[in-house]
């Protein structure tokens, strides 16, 4: 099996955390009955924790679909290489710790983080479309 594909299938399970932190602390704000409700009501402003992790959440899956493609992309082109894994391992490594990061409420470090996933992923892009 493609390394990529490993990576894709970890990035499953970084998916999965980014939406149950997230879900965790709304839930934990704004009650068990909101949950399971309908959510047609208004509520007050997250907690700074919990807006954090859903402003996360949802930078994840703004990039989400980028890395699938790529990552796939070359696994279907036959186009996997020593660099295309390392791209994919940077990737999925920089998203990982820009969870927390982003949680804690780490600023500069944070975005550096985010620019190193998205080399992760001009590495991948780059071996996708060249030849």
């Amino acid at each position: 099996m493609a390394v990529e594909i490993k990576i894709l299938a970890w990035s499953c399970v970084l998916l999965l955390v980014h939406i149950f932190a997230a879900a965790h602390l709304k839930t934990k704000q704004y009650g068990a009955k909101w949950n399971m409700g309908a959510r047609d009501e208004s509520l007050p402003p997250l907690d700074p924790l919990a807006g954090r992790l859903v402003r996360a959440q949802a930078n994840f899956m703004e990039t989400y679909p980028v890395a699938i493609i790529c990552l796939l992309g070359v696994v279907i082109a036959g186009k996997t290489t020593d660099t295309t894994a390392l791209g994919g391992w940077l990737w999925l490594g920089a998203r990982t710790v820009y969870l927390p990061l982003y949680g804690m409420g780490v600023p500069v470090i944070r975005t550096l983080t985010y620019g190193m996933s998205l080399v992760g992923l001009a590495l991948i892009f780059q071996a996708l479309v060249s030849g």
